[in-house]
C-alpha cells in the first residue's frame, strides 16, 4: 500500500497551484497507484481553521478510503478537534508564528493523535529541536516532522536529533529533497521512521513520489517509507490504518 503523508487541498497566495480540487488528486493518484493521501485545506492551514477543516472533510466523503484528514489546529483560534475519523492534527508553527513547544498546542497532543508539523531548520518556530523538545514530554503520540527539516543543511541534523525519540518520524516532502537523501535519511535513522508525503497539491505529486519510488532503497525499505510506516501509525478508524481490510 502506498500512503502519502502530507497533501493538501485549495489555493494559498503565494503559489500557483493549476488543480486545488480533490478529483483532480485523485484523479493523479489512480495514475501513480497511490492509494491515499491525507490532507489538510489550505484554508485551514491559514485564516479560517474552521471553515478549511470542514472542506476537507467533505473531501473525503466525497472520496471515501483515497483522502484521509488532516484536522488543522490554530492556536490562536482555539479551533474545534475530534478524536475520531481523521488521520490525525495537522499544525503550522511558522504561518501560526507560535513555537512547536508552545503550551498552546497542548489540547493537540491531549487527543493522542499522530501528528504532522511543518518543520524548518533554523525557524524560531519550528526548528527540529523543538520537535525533540515536544516529542519527550508526549512520548504516546506519534509525531512527524514535516519536510525533514525542509533545508539539506539541516537534513542529516533532523534525524540525528530525532533517533533517540521512537515516536519522532521524517516526513520527507519539500522541493530540496532527492531520492539520495532519503536513502542517505534511511541509513541515518532507520528506514522504519522515514515517512513519504508529496506536499501536493502545493509542489507536484508526481515528482514528490517520482524521488521515493526511484531512491536507492532495498524494495523492503522502499515498503516501510511508501506507507508501511505510516499504516501503523494512523488511528485503526481509518479506511487506510491498520483495520483496512485486504484486497480480494
Amino acid at each position: 500500500m502506498i500512503l502519502d503523508a502530507h497533501g493538501h487541498l485549495g489555493s494559498w497566495p503565494d503559489f500557483l497551484i493549476p488543480d486545488p480540487s480533490a478529483a483532480g488528486m485523485v484523479s493523479l493518484m489512480d495514475r501513480l497507484g497511490i492509494d491515499a493521501i491525507g490532507i489538510s485545506h489550505l484554508l485551514a492551514v491559514g485564516p479560517d481553521a474552521e471553515e478549511g477543516n470542514r472542506l476537507a472533510f467533505a473531501a473525503a466523503g466525497r472520496h471515501p478510503g483515497r483522502i484521509g484528514v488532516w484536522q488543522v489546529y490554530n492556536p490562536h483560534q482555539r479551533n474545534r478537534l475530534t478524536g475520531s475519523g481523521v488521520w490525525g492534527v495537522k499544525i503550522h508553527p511558522d504561518v501560526h508564528e507560535c513555537r512547536l513547544d508552545d503550551r498552546r498546542y497542548d489540547p493537540v497532543w491531549e487527543l493522542g493523535l499522530p501528528v504532522l508539523a511543518h518543520g524548518q531548520t533554523g525557524s524560531p518556530w519550528s526548528d527540529p529541536a523543538q520537535f525533540v523538545t515536544v516529542a519527550g514530554r508526549h512520548p504516546h503520540v506519534p509525531l512527524l516532522l514535516g519536510h525533514a527539516g525542509l533545508w539539506p543543511n539541516g537534513f542529516a541534523r533532523a534525524a540525528e536529533l530525532a533517533g533517540p525519540y521512537p515516536n519522532l518520524f521524517l516526513e520527507i516532502c519539500g522541493s530540496k529533497m532527492t531520492g539520495r537523501w532519503i536513502a542517505r535519511l534511511a541509513e541515518l535513522i532507520g528506514a522504519d521512521r522515514v515517512i513519504y508525503g508529496s506536499d501536493a497539491c502545493f509542489l507536484d505529486l508526481r515528482v514528490g513520489f517520482g524521488r521515493v519510488a526511484l531512491a536507492p532503497l532495498t524494495d523492503a525499505d522502499r515498503t516501510l517509507v511508501q506507507g508501511a510506516n505510516l499504516a501503523r501509525l494512523l488511528p485503526p478508524d481509518q479506511p487506510a490504518g491498520p483495520a483496512r481490510s485486504p484486497e480480494p
